[in-house]
């Protein structure tokens, strides 16, 4: 009995010496990040309690919280980065209503003009207007610039988190090898085993993940759509293609030849390759985010830019032009004039099909033959047919007929174009004859002939110009898309500047010409402000797919508003995915982090079995003695 006795206070003390031993490592690593509390599972190694032996140490892990966390790890650092750079891009227009603000430099912009039209023959007022207008010229290119700012640092960030990515694969696949080399009874494992978490939960803040546990030890890792990157051992390995500093269009392609922006490519351990971008392989984290932005959100606020930029130019030198339904009782069709249509002077027609479908069809003038091929996104209706066509230019062998049969041959049959009787030379009858329904014509039709026609008749004048060669804007995509990048080229038309009496239509030089009247000043303030123009859909100002209709003063006032907006819904989904985030990392230390209190409170208890132990020890030894004395 004795002996009994004495084996089974030996068992204890081993296995209470043991367990105290775990608990004062859980206190020790209390705020260890990636620490998972420790504990210990006793065996029956033979019978009764003298059998008891130490048993194995594992780790307290709730999986099903450990894969909550890596899931709000991934969307906290999706929203932080989109919170972040979306105010970035809401500041570089200023708070609204300040002076120095894109809307308050707009403001003093055609507040110059009303000064003007109010006081032609003041000096001072024609040099305002100047000032002026170079002052918004340049607040929209700052802008500009900052927006490619912005995605170029994130072109960079992309190829460190990129690294970052391929670094933890790396090691996560010598983790894996070290843990399934390592017994689960070894004292060691729950140490690998929790860097292991560590690294999966910090590359879930890099790409969305699913860790999935195998039955050796390791882990496989996919991305949450099913792409494979680290297979127990086997890692795939990430590469970013960068292309440093990024211009207005250096956009991406699926393409890789045609792509002016980097992919992240993983090439698993046989040699294939994977385009993460391409197939949409990330979806969370903080390199999806950078992806959203550089590629979507920023490239949008871009054309947001370059479209008031280009309504900015063309409002002072476009007269707009609508299509109207003839005066003589022919129906089927409208008249509308394009006196003076030059190149990119798109024309837009408004169908309707036998089924009562509405779409657009947007006629393209190049002075190119064949015309370039021109992408519904690049035009004012990214769902439009777009069909390009070729005008002669301005000048020798250029009349009215030919621009009328370039337009009747690309819209082919269904269509007749003729001249618009009693209408100007340029105004022409185009009639639906294919079953189609013709509901609306519009364009804007450049009145100035070149940059150095200030001096016309018409109150239009080419007051902004585009890019130091000081070339007229007309929104041509022959050599290219005008409208991409014409935000950081716009300025200010050195031929006006040379002489500002042309603002208020003197035909005399110099800028200090003591007659004149209001009557282009105060048409141009009007075209600002109260004609309505075509932008388009690809700016998103409207909140849908379609082109947004309003006046260039209203147009800043929804590029402001639609940033602000976008910014504010940014940082509200930001703050309730901490809020997320913080719930979940409450949820996993609550089942799997130490807790001070409870482990004191065991290391009481286990202070005190220890004790009691011994005390039975102690006994069974005198009861040892006093036999062996008898």
């Amino acid at each position: 009995m004795a002996l009994d006795a004495f084996s089974t206070a030996t068992a204890g003390l081993r296995v209470t010496q043991a367990q105290i031993g775990v608990v004062s490592q859980n206190i020790a690593n209390v705020g260890t990040a990636g620490y998972v509390r420790r504990t210990l599972s006793p065996v029956s190694s033979g019978t009764g309690n003298a059998g008891v032996a130490t048993g194995t140490i594992g780790r307290a892990l709730d999986a099903a919280a450990l894969k909550q966390l890596r899931s709000e790890t991934s969307g906290a650092s999706y929203t932080s980065l989109m919170s972040k750079t979306r105010s970035q891009l809401d500041t570089l227009y200023g708070r609204p209503g300040d002076s120095s603000a894109l809307d308050g430099v707009f403001n003093s912009f055609t507040l110059s003009l009303q000064t003007l039209a109010a006081n032609p023959t003041s000096t001072a007022a024609r040099a305002t207007v100047l000032s002026a207008a170079n002052d918004i010229a340049t607040r929209i290119g700052s802008a500009a610039n900052g927006v490619q700012a912005l995605r170029s640092g994130l072109e960079t960030q992309l190829g460190i988190d990129t690294e970052k990515a391929n670094s933890l694969l790396a090691q996560l696949a010598k983790l894996n090898t070290r843990i399934v080399a390592t017994s689960a009874g070894d004292p060691s494992r729950p140490d690998l085993e929790d860097q292991r978490d560590q690294a999966l939960t910090s590359l879930s803040g890099l790409i969305d993940i699913n860790a999935v546990a195998q039955s050796d030890g390791s882990v496989s890792v996919l991305t949450s759509s099913g792409v494979t990157l680290l297979d127990r051992s086997d890692a795939a390995s990430l590469s970013f293609d960068g292309r440093g500093t990024l211009s207005a269009n250096a956009l991406y392609d699926s393409d890789p030849s045609q792509s002016g922006v980097g992919t992240i490519v993983a090439t698993t351990p046989g040699g294939g390759k994977i385009d993460l971008l391409a197939s949409g392989a990330i979806r969370s984290g903080s390199i999806a985010a950078a992806i959203e932005l550089r590629d979507t959100v920023l490239p949008q606020a871009q054309r947001q830019l370059d479209d008031l930029a280009a309504g900015l130019s063309r409002a002072m030198s476009d007269r707009p032009a609508t299509g109207t339904v003839p005066t003589d009782g022919t129906t089927g069709g409208l008249d509308i004039d394009l006196t003076g249509l030059s190149a990119g002077n798109a024309v837009t027609l408004t169908v309707q099909d036998g089924s009562g479908t509405q779409r657009n069809i947007i006629l393209v003038p190049s002075y190119q033959s064949p015309p370039p091929a021109i992408p519904a996104g690049n035009t004012d209706d990214a769902n439009a047919t777009v069909i390009p066509f070729t005008i002669p230019q301005p000048g020798a062998g250029r009349d009215p007929a030919s621009v009328r049969n370039a337009i009747a041959a690309a819209l082919g049959g269904g269509y007749t174009v003729s001249s618009a009787p009693g209408g100007a030379a340029g105004a022409m009858r185009i009639l639906s004859t294919g079953g189609a329904t013709l509901l609306a014509a519009s364009a804007s039709v450049t009145q100035v002939t070149s940059s150095s026609d200030i001096k016309g008749s018409s109150t239009q004048i080419p007051l902004f110009v585009d890019g130091a060669s000081a070339a007229l804007y007309t929104g041509s995509f022959d050599g290219g898309s005008q409208l991409t990048g014409f935000a950081q080229r716009i300025a200010v038309n050195p031929a006006v500047v040379g002489s500002a009496g042309s603002l208020v239509g003197i035909t005399g030089t110099g800028a200090g010409s003591s007659t004149g009247d209001g009557t282009r000043p105060q048409a141009l303030y009007t075209a600002l402000t109260g004609t309505q123009r075509l932008f388009s859909s690809s700016s998103g100002i409207s909140g849908i797919d379609a082109p947004t209709r309003s006046s260039v003063a209203d147009f800043v006032q929804g590029v402001i508003s639609v940033q602000g907006a976008a910014a504010a819904a940014a940082q509200d989904l930001d703050e309730g995915q901490s809020i997320a985030l913080s719930t979940a990392q409450g949820r996993f230390a609550s089942a799997s982090g130490v807790n001070i209190d409870e482990e004191m409170s065991n290391l009481i208890a286990l202070q005190q079995a220890y004790a009691a132990n011994a005390r039975v020890l102690t006994a069974a030894r005198d009861m040892i003695d006093t036999l062996l004395r008898i």
